[in-house]
């Protein structure tokens, strides 16, 4: 990959002089969902600086529980008692009302989630712990237990701009990750290396970094990590802990847990690997050489002492983060596509889980339950033959009123609900319209360019949505359909699929 910055420049600070409007655009579609017009004009006042101290808070954004999680915290000591009675099919029975309790808690936390992270002052925060969550994979499908995995996403949350160690070791004691990569079962004489491997290889160092060994006596430090089956927590069991003498990274002792990431924070690599996996979330598909990961890890470990904040601050505000060749070319994961269509037409997400996670995983995301433990990979693989069809039907639903003869008893109740809160904006409406209705068709194509779409678009493509307007001046409501279609039809381009 040829670069247009030196390792020497790449990292420096973004002239002041360079921050201009694209540059904003740039910034606010890569770290939060979208550039909507006011925070262009916002940031653009405020300079890059004080701009990534808004969208990077000192404190995590509040993510208020939704009322079907906190249902499963409040009923596990039950639940474990009467599974503990029961036998049987009526066992099996218990087991199957909780995994239906918990698939809906997860349907509703997902949206739950969503209507935090649409609103734009929260944006680049919740979009970060994504991120840490495609670092830190956890996935429902094999978790089973939305508590679980909310208590996950809150960890992260509140160590999101902290120390990086502080971090992973919360992660290390998160009920989700013990189920997930298997720490609950790892004990004293028969350790159980997933944890350690991914811990290694994903979550820490990169492959190539650490060896066999290493994974074998980090599984043993592990040993003894449970859940306590009451309360869902984290619990520490020393009689199934190995206290024995261990070997990692050249040094000995009696290590736990937390003196494996202590250790492995001492190796060079663990500065190089986030701002490697940020780099292929915030960039792009194509690896920076390794050389400048190397310059920013370094600096991170020795300016930043591992402090996640700086290196959110760095990285952002870097020259390289600006750079030509980083701009427009980033395909939008869904739930990216569907957060910037809701703020770039001032809508809210639809309090109603189907309509909002049906056409998520018809795309490629379903919220909170990656693939794998590597996480989503992004980038080109969202675009297929299917996930095309179903961005523009995303698209096409938005432009759609709703029916709500086709809503249940209970979808009808949480839209009353919505509209109570005042979220009532879930279409675009004839009157949304009405603004564009003045403009001329050279002013439309302006507009539709500026607002939403992120590279040059084809000047064929330019050409024949121009001639497709020039019907406006003979009958008004032919005219409002026609631009009607030229907004969608700019929200369906390529171009608006990229950021």
């Amino acid at each position: 990959m040829s670069l247009s910055l030196s390792v020497g420049d790449a990292w420096a600070p973004l002239p002041a002089s360079a921050w201009e409007e694209q540059a904003v655009r740039h910034l606010l579609r890569r770290a939060g969902w979208t550039a909507r017009a006011a925070d262009v004009r916002r940031a653009l006042g405020e300079g890059l600086p004080a701009t990534l101290d808004r969208l990077f808070p000192p404190a995590a954004v509040a993510w208020p529980e939704p009322d079907s999680v906190a249902g499963l915290e409040r009923d596990l000591p039950d639940f474990h008692r009467q599974v503990a009675q029961a036998m049987g099919e009526a066992k099996r029975k218990l087991r199957r009302d909780a995994f239906e309790r918990s698939q809906a808690a997860v349907r509703d936390m997902s949206v739950n989630w969503m209507e935090l992270a649409v609103v734009p002052e929260n944006s680049a925060f919740e979009k970060w712990v994504a991120f840490l969550g495609n670092v830190f994979v956890v996935a429902t499908e094999k978790v089973h237990n939305a508590a679980y995995v909310y208590r996950h996403f809150e960890i992260l949350a509140s160590g999101a701009l902290g120390p990086a160690p502080q971090l992973a070791k919360a992660v290390s004691r998160s009920p989700a990750m013990e189920v997930y990569l298997d720490l609950a079962e790892n004990r004293t004489g028969a350790p159980n290396e997933n944890f350690a491997r991914e811990l290694f290889e994903l979550f820490l160092l990169g492959e190539g970094n650490y060896t066999e060994a290493d994974i074998k006596e980090a599984a043993r430090a592990f040993t003894g990590y449970r859940i306590r089956p009451a309360t869902g927590r984290f619990a520490f069991a020393p009689r199934q802990h190995d206290d024995g003498v261990k070997t990692l990274f050249g040094q000995s002792g009696r290590f736990g847990g937390d003196d494996v990431i202590d250790l492995a924070y001492c190796q060079r690599a663990a500065g190089a690997h986030l701002p490697r996996r940020m780099a292929a979330f915030y960039l792009g598909d194509l690896r920076l050489p390794p050389e400048y990961e190397f310059a920013i890890g370094d600096r991170w470990r020795t300016e930043g002492a591992y402090d996640l904040r700086w290196l959110v601050r760095n990285f952002f505000g870097s020259r390289i983060f600006f750079a030509p060749e980083f701009r427009g070319n980033l395909i939008k994961s869904p739930v990216q596509l569907y957060l910037g269509l809701l703020q770039d037409l001032n809508l809210d997400v639809m309090p109603v889980p189907r309509f909002v996670l049906n056409p998520l995983r018809q795309m490629g995301e379903t919220p909170f339950n990656p693939p794998n433990v590597r996480g989503w990979i992004g980038g080109r693989s969202w675009i297929n033959s299917a996930s095309l069809g179903a961005r523009r039907a995303l698209v096409e639903r938005l432009f759609t009123p709703l029916d709500g003869a086709a809503l249940t008893a209970d979808e009808q109740q949480d839209l009353v609900a919505a509209r109570a809160g005042g979220k009532s904006r879930f279409a675009m409406t004839e009157s949304d319209l009405d603004a564009w209705m003045a403009l001329s068709p050279d002013q439309v194509l302006g507009s539709l360019q500026e607002n939403f779409l992120s590279a040059p678009p084809n000047p064929e493509f330019l050409s024949q949505l121009r001639q497709f307007l020039q019907g406006r001046a003979t009958d008004p409501a032919e005219h409002r359909r026609r631009v009607r279609r030229a907004i969608l039809t700019a929200l369906e381009s390529p171009e608006y699929q990229v950021c």
